[in-house]
Parts: structure tokens; C-alpha cells; sequence
């Protein structure tokens, strides 16, 4: 449901958004997906939902109908380009193939296409099934991780400038920024700005640009 919340709010935006990964869940639903969204101010907007993302309803999957709820972790990093260097060691890299699944025609879930690369000494991992070739899934992974390591830099930074100004900032990984009531009463609440609404279905449907003005307005004020 988040899955589709970003890709249906690309689209209200005019963005090209493109699901570049996807792993099933062990039991329903979606353990790890990945989306890459392209457009104008895709990434200032976007970084507002980093956080966990929580849920509450009536499961499809319980027989007895009763109240579940769900966590969902959004990480947001940014696509980089080769103005921006990263130094990757290729000894610090295990490569791993595999078969594609899902949708891509008899093609794709005939040859171990699919590509993960482990960068060994943070333990990041990338994967990438959406290309039809290996050599351009390997690249879209290679670029994928290019971006994950610049974002960890980027955050280690963030994290000294808090701790020598003493902030404990909002929009932290683990931390619950906002939250989805679909029973016993409709709501989202974002916790950050204390912004609600009452229509979680057109928010769910992609309707979250309210959510985020609120968010980089109170940003901005506190800056």
C-alpha cells in the first residue's frame, strides 16, 4: 500500500517512477522494494517521508477479521551522477546473480539476469532485476550503491553536526513519522507536525503533497 502511495504521488507530481526492485514478503506483502523516482524536486520533496511509515487495519490475511498493524521503513537517497565521486574498492564487492522473477516476459525468468552487490564494509546491499541484460542490471546496481554509500556519508556528517549542536533531529531511521488508521476510525497523523487528515484512502491514493508542505515549512522555521 506505501508501494503504490509513492508511485501513484510520482505520477500526480508528473515524475517518472520505476520500480527497480521488489522481494515478497515471507509470509503476504512486500519485505523490500525499491523505486526510482525521476523528476523536478523529486529528491528535496521525497526526503521529507524518511522514517518508518505506520499502519493499522483490518488484514486481508486474518480469517477472524481483527485489527493489525504494520511498520514500513522509507529510506530516501539520492540519485547521483559522475560530477559526485565515490571511491568504491572492487575488493570490498561480492557479486552475486540470480533468476529474475515476476513480470519481464520468458526472457528474464530464463537466465540468471538479476544482480546483488554487497559492498563488505558497511554491509550495504543493491539489487536490481528490471533490465533485460545482466551487463545493465549490474550498472543500475553499480549506480544504486554509488548512491546508497554518498547518502550514508552524507548522514554520518548530519549525525556530528547534531551531536556537537546537541539536536536531536525528527527524521532519523527507526524513527515513526506518520501513521495510516483505516479502522476503528479513519486517520493519518503525521507525529512530526501533528498534520492530519481524514481521507486515508485519497492520501494512500497519492495525496501526501499536504503532508510534506507542512513538513518543510516547519523545517524551515526551525532553520
Amino acid at each position: 500500500m506505501v508501494l503504490r502511495m509513492y508511485l501513484r504521488f510520482a505520477e500526480k507530481q508528473g515524475w517518472q517512477g520505476e520500480l527497480i526492485e521488489i522481494e515478497d514478503g515471507d509470509e503476504a506483502g512486500i519485505k523490500v522494494a525499491v523505486i526510482e523516482v525521476i523528476g523536478d524536486y523529486a529528491y528535496g520533496l521525497l526526503k521529507a517521508e524518511l522514517g518508518v511509515h505506520r499502519l493499522g487495519r483490518i488484514s486481508p490475511f486474518d480469517s477472524n477479521k481483527k485489527r493489525h498493524t504494520s511498520f514500513c521503513s522509507v529510506f530516501v537517497t539520492p540519485i547521483i551522477d559522475e560530477t559526485i565521486e565515490v571511491e568504491i574498492n572492487p575488493a570490498d564487492l561480492r557479486v552475486d546473480t540470480y533468476r529474475a522473477s515476476g513480470a519481464g516476459g520468458q526472457h528474464i525468468n530464463k537466465t540468471d539476469s538479476a544482480i546483488r552487490i554487497t559492498h563488505l564494509p558497511t554491509n550495504t546491499v543493491v539489487q536490481c532485476q528490471s533490465q533485460r541484460s545482466q551487463h545493465k542490471n549490474r550498472d543500475k546496481a553499480m549506480q544504486l550503491l554509488r548512491s546508497k554509500l554518498y547518502e550514508i556519508e552524507l548522514q554520518k556528517q548530519e549525525d556530528q553536526k547534531s551531536a556537537q549542536q546537541g539536536d536531536k533531529s525528527a527524521i532519523s531511521f527507526g524513527h515513526q513519522i506518520r501513521s495510516y488508521v483505516l479502522h476503528p476510525y479513519k486517520m493519518v497523523k503525521d507525529h512530526r507536525t501533528d498534520f492530519q487528515s481524514g481521507n486515508p484512502d485519497k492520501v494512500l491514493d497519492g495525496e501526501m503533497m499536504p503532508f510534506i508542505n507542512e513538513f518543510l515549512k516547519q523545517k524551515a522555521m526551525e532553520e
